[in-house]
């Protein structure tokens, strides 16, 4: 195999079409410094497979593109073809269909490189396997770049040898012998895979048949399973069979009772009649009970409020008591301080009237203490006079609360002894509901007299109220006398007066309801 020709296109400075005829011996490229003859070397290189972006003397393989310059624009791919003679039939068995190999590189910006070969797609390994069977490629030594004499020069005996080897056209067996033994490496652990894929199948194929044992099982199972729920379903059909006989039996009995229950619903339904054309007088009987009870109860309310009003006002009267009590505690006290005044006084008189020698001046004050002290006396005497008489006049309101007290309860007594007869009246009614209706014009009667009770109840109540407001006169009288001898001044008056206001007991009775003439005993 020889190179004939170097077709180059958007390579680096080659932005044109540029075709380099390699000619049989040797050819030679003359030119200044940066006219592109490294160009050609490295495109030649390019177009055999390397792949180093170092060895293309650039950052990425992209930048062997050209990129354009002051006057012409970047291109957007790059493409260089080899031409080779196989005229000699030595290449390998895929290449060697033809007398000339078209080896095109083509890399295109953003997507990477593209090997052809006579127009087809080949791996850029089969161009490399190609050229190394020739003794040449990217990496020979026949390929002499800027540089690479003083490196063979000062080279290690093994980078000596690969020159020898290569000069010798054996460098290709060892590519290939590389490549063999990377396939082999492969084989061994597909082998050791398989081998891990064959234990696994084991372990399957134990697990898989224990499996088809136990299915082999289950379909034993199944069948007596089938054949022990067909005799049940067998057996189920015979009871329900016999179950729906029974039923149909027991059905005919029931509608003959049906029918004897439906005329003894007819009979009953004619009673009914019978009794719900008897039923409106008796429910007039009962509301007339129902109306008599609720007035008692409402009489009986009433009469518990009166009751309640009562036992507050005495609860007031005896807080009053109290009150009058410690009042008259008070001027015990200061009528016994007065007393002791007196005394003390009437001892200096006493001694003024032995000693006397003539001084004046003390004797007239002496006299004038002693009047102090007895107009003090004497408004002592008026305070306690005071509260005997509310004193008194408590106790008669005291006794009056309990009168009315013991008359309400009376009323009250007498209206629950109305309800109870009023609920014998309602039992009594209902008890000639049921019996038919019999008597009914007697115990309206009966219920008629239980009103006229009622009104008794009532005046009754009446009557002790009326009392109530007769008996305040005398006492009216008593306060009134008590009252005249406080305006006297006089002590005796004072104490007939407490004895005119405690001896009307009957005057009393004003303190709840009083009348015109018990005005003056209020508090």
């Amino acid at each position: 195999m020889r190179f004939t020709k170097l077709r180059l296109n958007g390579f680096k400075s080659f932005v044109d079409p540029t075709d380099l005829v390699i000619h049989e011996g040797l050819t030679g490229v003359v030119g200044p410094n940066g006219c592109g003859k490294s160009n050609l070397l490295e495109a030649l290189r390019w177009v055999m497979g390397e792949n180093r972006p170092t060895a293309m003397r650039g950052g990425g393989m992209e930048d062997v593109i050209f990129n354009g310059a002051a006057t012409r624009t970047a291109r957007n791919f790059a493409e260089v073809a080899l031409m080779i003679d196989n005229a000699d039939r030595l290449a390998p068995s895929g290449f060697n269909d033809s007398d000339m190999i078209e080896i095109v590189r083509r890399i295109t910006r953003d997507a990477g490189s593209a090997y052809r070969a006579n127009s087809k797609e080949v791996r850029a390994r089969d161009v490399q396997m190609l050229f190394a069977d020739a003794s040449t490629g990217s990496h020979s030594p026949a390929l002499v770049r800027q540089g690479q004499i003083s490196e063979l020069i000062n080279a290690k005996p093994k980078a000596r040898r690969r020159v020898l080897e290569e000069a010798a056209g054996i460098s290709g067996l060892y590519a290939r012998r590389h490549e063999a033994e990377l396939k082999l490496q492969g084989t061994e652990q597909n082998l050791t895979r398989v081998d891990d894929v064959l234990e696994q199948l084991a372990q399957q194929l134990s697990v898989l048949t224990r499996q088809a044992r136990q299915a082999a099982r289950y379909r034993e199972i199944s069948e007596e399973l089938r054949l022990a729920e067909g005799m049940l379903l067998y057996r189920r059909w015979r009871e329900a069979d016999e179950a729906r006989g029974l039923a149909e039996a027991g059905l005919r009995e029931r509608l003959i009772a049906a029918g004897q229950a439906e005329a003894a619903a007819r009979a009953a339904g004619k009673a009914r009649e019978a009794a719900e054309d008897a039923l409106p007088p008796k429910r007039e009987e009962e509301a007339i009970a129902g109306a008599i009870l609720q007035r008692l109860i409402l009489q009986r309310e009433a009469l518990g409020d009166q009751e309640a009003r009562a036992m507050a006002l005495i609860e007031t009267l005896r807080g009053r008591i109290a009150q009058l009590g410690a009042d008259m505690e008070r001027e015990a006290g200061l009528n016994r301080d007065a007393g002791e005044v007196i005394g003390r006084l009437d001892w200096e008189i006493e001694q003024i009237s032995r000693a006397h020698e003539g001084h004046d001046e003390r004797l007239a004050e002496a006299v004038e203490a002693a009047r102090e002290a007895g107009a003090i006396l004497t408004d002592r005497e008026t305070l306690l006079s005071e509260a005997t008489e509310d004193s008194a006049r408590l106790a008669a309101r005291h006794q009056s609360a309990a009168r009315l007290l013991a008359e309400t309860q009376a009323g009250v007594d007498r209206a629950e002894a109305e309800a109870v007869r009023a609920r014998e009246a309602v039992a009594a009614a209902e008890t000639a509901v049921a019996d038919g209706g019999r008597g009914a014009g007697s115990r309206r009667g009966s219920a008629r007299g239980g009103g006229g009770t009622g009104g008794t109840v009532r005046g009754g109540a009446g009557g002790g109220r009326g009392g109530a407001g007769r008996g305040a006169g005398p006492r009216g009288r008593g306060a009134g006398g008590a009252q005249r001898g406080r305006r006297r001044g006089q002590r005796p008056a004072g104490r007939g007066g407490r004895a005119g206001a405690a001896g009307g007991p009957r005057g009393a009775g004003g303190a709840s309801d009083p009348g015109p003439a018990g005005g003056g005993a209020g508090l």
